[in-house]
């Protein structure tokens, strides 16, 4: 009996919710099989989890990227993979925020930092780009940079390593594991965050 109360639990969080999306939720990364597991692709693979833990697939191609709308914590939310590669991700997201009208302070932005070890988490309300270009195209296109954003740390550059060769390598299967906490992290902070608790998203995950 059990498993027939777990399926119809699935069945309807997998229904469409109604209503215009009120929060975006983007993870940045390159499409391409060839950038399955690289560290530039941390926030795609956050966003996988996201909406495995949604019960939905971000499967529908819409404004430049691939995208799903769910139901997180009572408010509607589109979830949101940008296929323009990694230096044009801010089309994707003015391209869904004009067209819902969603303010910039309700985008959250999941990426990979190179400022943190592996297995380490910073959510701030707003900053910089940091010389992260997906960063620099939202705050481009979008016309600002007071937008918040859970960073993924992937570990800092080797020592002489070019900055494209590091982000753009693959994850060893022992970095992979850990960062599996780290989305389980990013999504229970994203709850946090489209209820308004951003402060303590910050002080319970910083």
């Amino acid at each position: 009996m059990s498993d027939i109360w777990s399926l119809f639990d699935k069945i309807k969080k997998t229904e469409k919710v109604s209503g215009p999306p009120e929060y975006i939720i983007v993870g940045l990364g390159n499409p391409g099989k060839d950038y399955e597991k690289t560290r530039h692709n941390t926030g795609f693979m956050a966003m996988d989890l996201i909406s495995d833990k949604l019960s939905c697939h971000i499967d529908r191609l819409k404004f430049k990227a691939l995208t799903t709308t769910a139901e997180l914590c009572g408010h509607n939310v589109l979830l949101m993979k940008p296929q323009t590669f990694m230096n044009l991700s801010g089309e994707a997201v003015f391209a869904a925020m004009d067209f819902y009208k969603i303010p910039l302070e309700k985008v959250i932005v999941v990426y990979d930092d190179t400022t943190l070890d592996v297995g380490k988490m910073r959510i701030r309300k707003k900053g910089s780009a940091g010389g992260h270009n997906g960063l620099k195209s939202i705050i481009a296109c979008c016309g600002g940079d007071d937008f918040p954003r859970i960073k993924i740390g992937i570990g800092k550059k080797p020592e002489g390593w070019d900055l494209a060769d590091w982000v753009l390598g693959k994850y060893s299967e022992e970095d992979l594991k850990t960062l599996q906490g780290m989305y389980e992290n990013s999504f229970e902070a994203a709850k946090l965050m489209v209820s308004g608790k951003l402060d303590e998203a910050m002080n319970k995950f910083n």
